[in-house]
C-alpha cells in the first residue's frame, strides 16, 4: 500500500495500517510473508495450497470471519484470513505432534524449552465457540506446562491463535512433550504413596515416605510454632 518497511513477525503496516499477506510455514506453522521461499523462523520451504474439496462455511472462533481451507505440508487445516489463527481437528494435530517429535529425535534437536518472554498474555479471558457445534471450547495450557492456552472442543478439533502453534511446535521439538510424561508419572507416583499412606491402620506405622526421626522432627517443629504463637 505505502512501500513502507515492514518487521517479519508484522501482520499490519506500521504505518498505514494495511494487512500483510502472510502464510503458515509447512514445518513450524510461523507466519511468512506470501511469496516467501523459506521460513525466516526455522528455514523450511514454503508448501501452502488451497483445498480443492468443497467445505461448509465455519466462522473463525475469534472473529467470527469465514475461514479458508488450506493444505500446508499435507495437513489439512482452516485459516483465518482476519486474524490468522488455526483450526485443525484432533486426528490432525496427533499426527503434526508425533511427526514434530520423531523429527526432533532423529535430528538431535536441542532439549532446551523454548522462553516465553515476550509472548502478550490475554488480558481479558473470554471462552470461544466452536466452529462446527457453536458450544463453548474448553481453555486448556497444551501438555500441562507448556504455557500455551489453546481452545478445545473435545469432539471437533483445537483453535490456535496467531502463533500459538508455533510455539507449540517449538516446545514439542525442545522435548516438552518427554518432559511432561516424565512430570505426569512422577505425580501418579506421588498420588499412590498418599493413598497406601491413606490406606494404612491406626498404630500400622508411618507412610513410607517418612521415617521416625523425620516424623519426631516435624512434630518438634510444630509444636515449637505453636508454643510461640500463644505465648
Amino acid at each position: 500500500m505505502c512501500g513502507a518497511a515492514a518487521a517479519t513477525e508484522s501482520t499490519r503496516c506500521e504505518h498505514c495500517g494495511a494487512r500483510l499477506a502472510t502464510v503458515a510455514c509447512p514445518s513450524c506453522f510461523g507466519m511468512m510473508f506470501l511469496g516467501q521461499q523459506f521460513c525466516p523462523h526455522c528455514g523450511a520451504k514454503a508448501a501452502r495450497k488451497d483445498s480443492s474439496e468443497p467445505a461448509k462455511p465455519e466462522p473463525c472462533p475469534r472473529c467470527r470471519t469465514n475461514m479458508e481451507a488450506a493444505v500446508i505440508g499435507g495437513s489439512n487445516v482452516r485459516e483465518c484470513p482476519k486474524c490468522e489463527g488455526i483450526w485443525m481437528d484432533a486426528d490432525t494435530l496427533r499426527q503434526i505432534c508425533a511427526d514434530r517429535e520423531k523429527q526432533a529425535a532423529v535430528l538431535g534437536m536441542p532439549t532446551q524449552l523454548p522462553s516465553n518472554e515476550g509472548v502478550e498474555i490475554e488480558k481479558q479471558i473470554r471462552y470461544l465457540p466452536c466452529p462446527v457445534c457453536e458450544d463453548l471450547m474448553n481453555r486448556v495450557n497444551f501438555a500441562n506446562f507448556s504455557n500455551v492456552i489453546v481452545d478445545v472442543c473435545r469432539q471437533h478439533g483445537t483453535w490456535f491463535d496467531r502463533d500459538e502453534l508455533r510455539r507449540i511446535i517449538e516446545f514439542i521439538r525442545g522435548g516438552g512433550l518427554d518432559k511432561a510424561r516424565a512430570r505426569e508419572k512422577e505425580n501418579l507416583e506421588s498420588d499412590r504413596r498418599l493413598a497406601r499412606a491413606d490406606r494404612l491402620p491406626v498404630g500400622q506405622g508411618l507412610p513410607p515416605m517418612f521415617d521416625d526421626d523425620s516424623y519426631h522432627g516435624a512434630v518438634s517443629a510444630v509444636a515449637e510454632v505453636l508454643f510461640h504463637l500463644l505465648r
